[in-house]
């Protein structure tokens, strides 16, 4: 990730492993949320949902970084490499990925083509999609239920918050680069939040029918974890149908966008239909 270059670290330790974090920034799906969606509301904000989509990033690297260490999900790969506790050491990875949350944060404050009060919305909206009533409290929730039987219905109570939460804020942050009007950001809203759903389906569809080579992650973790999926809710087939349905339900509310929605609706359908 080129970003890695505007991120000033003293420390030489915390350097390397900031720089291997960033090596390999995956597929970026929520940096291109944000800018596809400022692009469809207004094509003169992409300068800006760029800088903002590139905060997001590191916001959801961090959150990578301490899912994968052993107090949490305790994983040794990702993006087809060894995790970053494993490539140095717990303390080390939890300073990087809390020094990249704080600089997302400073990075948004700093981006020209923005007012002031976009940069409030923008800040408030991010820091709550990680916060108690986002991805912290979604990632407590899940570590909860570990060993339970959860339905449909829990587990998008949990899973709204730990992966829909940032994807949700990644489409609004697009939203606010572009100025979109009230009835904007509520369908917006809607569309976001089917797509995390939908996205987090596939995730546990591809954890039980891809490999670890194909996901760059430990496939079977959920089973091994004895984790509440919605494979294990409702079998492969009608997991890979409810997502579907999501989809379907999502690209619906981009209509009245017209043509301007194209490149989202083919993001969106990425997001879903995706081999990793």
């Amino acid at each position: 990730m080129a970003l890695s270059s505007n991120i000033v670290c003293s420390d030489p330790a915390l350097e390397a492993a900031l720089a291997y974090a960033l090596a390999n920034p995956g597929k970026q799906l929520r940096s291109r949320l944000c800018r596809e969606t400022a692009t469809m509301v207004s094509g003169e904000a992409m300068q800006s949902a760029t800088r903002v989509g590139e905060a997001i990033e590191c916001l959801h690297t961090y959150s990578l970084i301490h899912d994968d260490l052993p107090s949490m999900d305790n994983d040794d790969l990702r993006r087809g490499k060894p995790t970053v506790h494993r490539a140095f050491d717990e303390a080390t990875a939890i300073l990087v990925g809390d020094g990249l949350q704080a600089f997302a944060f400073e990075w948004v404050s700093e981006t020209d083509g923005l007012s002031d009060t976009q940069k409030i919305k923008l800040v408030k909206l991010l820091s709550k999609s990680v916060g108690f009533d986002g991805m912290v409290g979604g990632q407590a929730m899940d570590i909860a239920a570990e060993g339970k039987s959860l339905d449909v219905s829990a587990l998008k109570e949990v899973h709204l918050r730990k992966t829909g939460a940032l994807i949700e804020a990644s489409v609004l942050a697009g939203a606010i680069c572009g100025e979109a009007n009230a009835g904007q950001i509520e369908a917006l809203g809607r569309f976001s939040r089917n797509i995390g759903l939908a996205f987090q389906v596939m995730d546990d569809v591809l954890d039980v029918t891809a490999s670890s080579e194909t996901l760059g992650k430990t496939a079977g973790k959920d089973i091994a974890a004895d984790k509440s999926t919605y494979v294990a809710c409702m079998g492969v087939d009608a997991a890979s149908a409810y997502a579907n349905d999501l989809l379907n339900e999502a690209l619906a509310l981009l209509s009245p966008f017209g043509q301007a929605a194209d490149a989202l609706s083919a993001l969106s359908k990425l997001l879903v239909h995706r081999k990793n």
